[in-house]
């Protein structure tokens, strides 16, 4: 009997398909918020579960912690943190209602004043983060933090007095660019996926792709991963792809590669996969819970990517 709402008919993927490993590793390492997501994307499961689990990282503040991203540690709500739920609910069709708009308060109360998200507010003191996302007493309004959510909210046609400044620090921020990294580039391209301007964010991602190419920010060619730097900052080895521009083949920044530099960058993607199962992370690893937690949602992201451009998983 099929069920609706809380669960699906199950599904098995087919005996060592990328699916199947992808499978084992999942159940063998992940959190269950990631095994909940994977069942739902992958073999049927529900949203209920997926949006249980995430529960579970809500704080009263309506804001999210306890490490659900993973290089954060501790209790305290964040606005990356927030982000991901967001994300995560936006991927099962529940980023709406009341309890988006309870979200939009925590971020209300923790913005800059020109409306727009820190990375990390100062009550991450005290707790375990990664060295490389430092605790500031006045941290600045970032696109990193903003970009992803204002796309988000924009894209479930969610509206709240909050969304208005922060849409206009990332159209300013966004329209300003001219030296950036990776990581900056994809908040970009997530507010710009999915803010109610097209004209404005098309004319935006078409000079955003010629930024990508001219710094050489993305590889086009993974047999040559030397010809390519890796941004300051980055780890060894951190190297960014067409297809972690274009998660998507609607997204605008597919329109940055041929069908060649995409194709060759979705082999590499499917290369990827380990022999446990999983994807790797290309960050810096820097404890060895945090890298065991991330890969599972990494492997989550791989999949959906490679199904998305009609990749067979499995």
């Amino acid at each position: 009997m099929v069920e609706t709402g809380a669960s699906r008919l199950p599904q098995t993927p087919p005996a060592h398909s990328p699916l199947a490993r992808a499978e084992h590793f999942v159940w063998l390492t992940a959190r269950v918020l990631e095994q909940r997501r994977f069942a739902y994307h992958f073999l049927g499961g529900g949203a209920d579960a997926v949006e249980t689990a995430l529960s579970a990282y809500r704080n009263d503040d309506e804001g999210y912690g306890h490490a659900l991203e993973p290089d954060l540690r501790g209790p305290v709500s964040q606005p990356l943190h927030t982000g991901h739920a967001l994300r995560v609910l936006d991927s099962i069709g529940r980023c709406g209602g009341q309890r988006v708009e309870r979200v939009c308060r925590y971020l209300t109360s923790v913005s800059n004043a020109d409306g727009a998200l820190p990375a990390i507010s100062p009550s991450q003191r005290g707790y375990p983060a990664a060295p490389f996302v430092p605790v500031l007493d006045d941290p600045p309004s970032e696109l990193l933090a903003t970009g992803p959510v204002v796309g988000l909210l924009h894209r479930n046609e969610v509206w709240n007095a909050w969304l208005f400044r922060a849409t206009d620090f990332c159209w300013q921020t966004v329209e300003s660019l001219e030296k950036s990294h990776p990581y900056e580039i994809e908040a970009a391209v997530a507010f710009l996926d999915s803010v109610p301007d097209r004209p404005r964010a098309e004319a935006s991602a078409d000079r955003l792709g010629r930024l990508v190419r001219e710094q050489r920010l993305a590889v086009l060619d993974p047999g040559r991963l030397d010809a390519y730097p890796v941004a300051s900052g980055y780890a060894p080895g951190e190297h960014h792809f067409p297809h972690d521009y274009a998660r998507t083949p609607d997204s605008l920044a597919r329109a940055w590669f041929t069908d060649e530099e995409m194709a060759r960058s979705l082999d590499h993607l499917t290369d990827e996969q380990q022999e446990d199962g999983g994807w790797p992370i290309r960050w810096r690893r820097w404890a060895p819970g945090t890298a065991l937690e991330c890969r599972p949602m990494v492997t989550v992201e791989a999949l959906r990517t490679l199904r998305a451009y009609g990749r067979a998983v499995g």
